[in-house]
């Protein structure tokens, strides 16, 4: 068995492009940043960026364009798609591509935290509690509920 499978949750880079094909249907392109985070040997804390092509058909797409913008978070579910062109000087180029099957969007809220329009129980980044999880092990009174 074989399986191509991409599951990524980052923040758009830029506003989404929604364009149709000839055929009428809707495809969306978009850029996802994620970032990674670990102690190096030194025990210094490093920060590294990855950035994602992520493109979205149909009625997703049209969804994407509609309630996601730069900076929105989001969840892709999908699968890697490699394609190749010519470019205008006659070069051959390749690009990957995450080519979305699923997606969930990330919290929409107003300046008060609350989501926009709702009450909501979602806590704001400054309310989570920082759990340590170090070389030791978690004790359940680390747990944050």
């Amino acid at each position: 068995m074989n399986l191509n499978k991409v599951f990524i949750l980052g923040r758009l880079t830029a506003d989404p492009q929604l364009r149709t094909t000839q055929t009428g249907q809707s495809v969306a392109s978009f850029g996802i940043a994620t970032n990674r985070v670990w102690n190096d040997k030194s025990g210094a804390k490093q920060t590294e960026v990855e950035y994602h092509n992520v493109v979205a058909w149909g009625r997703q797409a049209e969804i994407i364009n509609q309630f996601l913008s730069k900076g929105s978070l989001v969840l892709i579910e999908g699968r890697l798609k490699t394609r190749s062109w010519q470019d205008a000087q006659g070069q051959n180029r390749k690009t990957t591509e995450i080519i979305c099957e699923r997606m969930q969007l990330g919290p929409r809220s107003d300046k008060t935290g609350k989501a926009a329009g709702e009450e909501t129980d979602v806590l704001s980044k400054e309310e989570l509690p920082e759990i340590d999880i170090g070389e030791g092990e978690i004790k359940a009174e680390d747990l944050p509920f």
